[in-house]
């Protein structure tokens, strides 16, 4: 039996699934469904999602994964499970190898939980790749010569920026803004000058059809309903592009100050590679309107839009599975795994402050609530 080689693009709001020899063959919300009282799983992606903020008491619509890393362990497994079995990615006598994308710069015990889990989906061995590298060869960017090539990577949960060079990545930074906090800061916008409380997606929404990071950039407006905090009952107001610019305006800086400080520590041969080339913007973020504009303003570097930002990091994973025999399947730093170590515990596997809790040797207690901490 030929193994099935899959990529996957395991997002904060979005899963894409690449299938070798097919393309993409999935691309869904990353969120499921669950029964509160049960913790059974009663939808998984898209129709998942089409029931964040209407649900009954009874069920939980919840995102397993939250800045780029898994927050809720036991529900990425079952929505990875779902989404292989889905696209017929394994069978009884054939286990996939799969090729997985993280954001830079996460510690090692998040690197192991998304192991862990691609593991459990039963794969026979996983790769693990960092997001920007992979963003850019999906981008169609030659990575592999000994010039600067910068890419930044604006996803739902976390903003990748990296300069690379000679097949790696030389300088990096990974920062927790992107298109999620884009949605709360629309939200905190409205609910502070307008005093209207909105749905994550509403403000999604806005940020799609009206919104802009460019002032004076985009001249359009848009009718949002919400509940009014004073009456509360239900209002609508009148929604500027002006308006959603100024309530991201501190994000987008946030972003832009990392990449200046990733340009500051870049080699100056490479520097002037990325003034000629100039930086490739990947991931949904990037299609927010005059994202490029802002950052090339900024930068005092030319700014581009990748072809196809949404998928470019899916397809990245395909081209690498072409040449999957180059690559080290991932082996975490311990035998013990997460999930026995966790189990022995009595534990559910979660995450705090961004970051697995793990003990190799002893038992805390923090407010009567047993944990593991990690040792260094």
């Amino acid at each position: 039996m030929f193994n099935k080689d899959i990529g996957i693009d395991l997002g904060t709001a979005n899963v894409l699934i690449y299938i070798k020899g097919q393309g993409i063959v999935l691309n869904e919300p990353s969120v499921v469904a669950i029964d509160a009282d049960t913790k059974r799983p009663l939808a998984v992606g898209t129709e998942a999602k089409e029931m964040l903020g209407r649900t009954p008491g009874k069920v939980l619509a919840i995102k397993p994964m939250k800045d780029g890393v898994i927050a809720d362990f036991e529900t990425t497994e079952v929505m990875l499970n779902y989404f292989i079995k889905k696209v017929n990615g394994k069978s009884f006598f054939q286990r996939p190898r799969i090729l997985i994308c993280c954001p830079s710069n996460i510690t090692q015990v998040e690197k192991n939980a998304i192991k862990e889990a691609a593991e459990r989906t039963g794969a026979k061995k996983v790769f693990l790749e960092e997001e920007p590298k992979v963003a850019a060869i999906g981008a169609g960017m030659d990575i592999s010569k000994p010039s600067g090539n910068m890419v930044i990577d604006i996803g739902g949960g976390t903003t990748d920026i990296a300069i690379l060079s000679l097949g790696g990545i030389v300088e990096s930074a990974s920062i927790r803004i992107a298109g999620n906090a884009f949605d709360n800061d629309i939200v905190k916008y409205i609910k502070d000058k307008y005093k209207l409380l909105v749905g994550e997606r509403t403000s999604e929404e806005i940020k799609i059809n009206i919104g802009t990071v460019f002032p004076g950039n985009k001249d359009e407006k848009m009718e949002v309903r919400g509940r009014d905090l004073v009456t509360g009952l239900p209002h609508t107001i009148t929604l500027t592009s002006d308006e959603v610019e100024e309530g991201l305006r501190e994000s987008v800086y946030t972003i832009i100050h990392a990449a200046k400080g990733i340009l500051e520590q870049t080699p100056p041969e490479l520097s002037a590679d990325i003034i000629d080339k100039g930086i490739v913007l990947t991931g949904g973020g990037s299609l927010v309107d005059g994202f490029n504009q802002i950052l090339a303003q900024e930068l005092k570097v030319p700014v581009f839009i990748a072809e196809s930002p949404l998928t470019c990091v899916a397809e990245g994973t395909g081209i690498m599975l072409d040449n999957i025999h180059g690559l080290n399947p991932y082996t975490t730093s311990s035998s013990t795994s997460i999930s026995s170590l966790l189990n022995g515990a009595n534990l559910s596997p979660y995450l705090i402050d961004k970051s697995y809790i793990i003990c190799t040797g002893y038992f805390c207690c923090l407010n009567k609530r047993p944990f593991v901490t990690e040792m260094d």
